[in-house]
């Protein structure tokens, strides 16, 4: 039985630890990585501050490349939080204890990380 791209992310959200744009953005997020998903000319139109790029469908190769430690604290967003969800399970799936999915709207995301 095939499922909806909706029902797939429900089913991930269910093991992802989701935040708010705003509590995140009132953390102290020094030493933390903000990764974008988005597909590069979507980061291009427009990004949050101190944000990293690292297209979804790559993300599990760059990750491993270039932040190799599973203890790093990692806050994954995307347009809608549908990618964000998958990815951010996929993250701890390969072994990234500190993740955290940023689920709602990029200009909600942005809003709150650009003032």
């Amino acid at each position: 039985m095939l499922i909806t791209v909706p029902e797939l992310v429900a089913k991930a959200r269910e093991n992802v630890n989701c935040v708010t744009a705003a509590d995140t953005a009132a953390k102290d997020l020094s030493g933390a990585l903000i990764v974008d998903v988005r597909e590069p000319q979507e980061f291009a139109q427009g990004a949050v501050k101190g944000a990293i790029n690292i297209p979804r469908g790559v993300l599990e190769m760059q990750m491993l490349n270039l932040h190799p430690n599973a203890e790093q604290t990692i806050y994954v967003h995307c347009a809608t939080g549908g990618r964000a969800t998958l990815a951010g399970e996929q993250l701890a799936r390969i072994g990234y204890n500190n993740v955290h999915v940023i689920t709602c709207k990029f200009e909600d995301i942005a809003n709150a990380f650009n003032h």
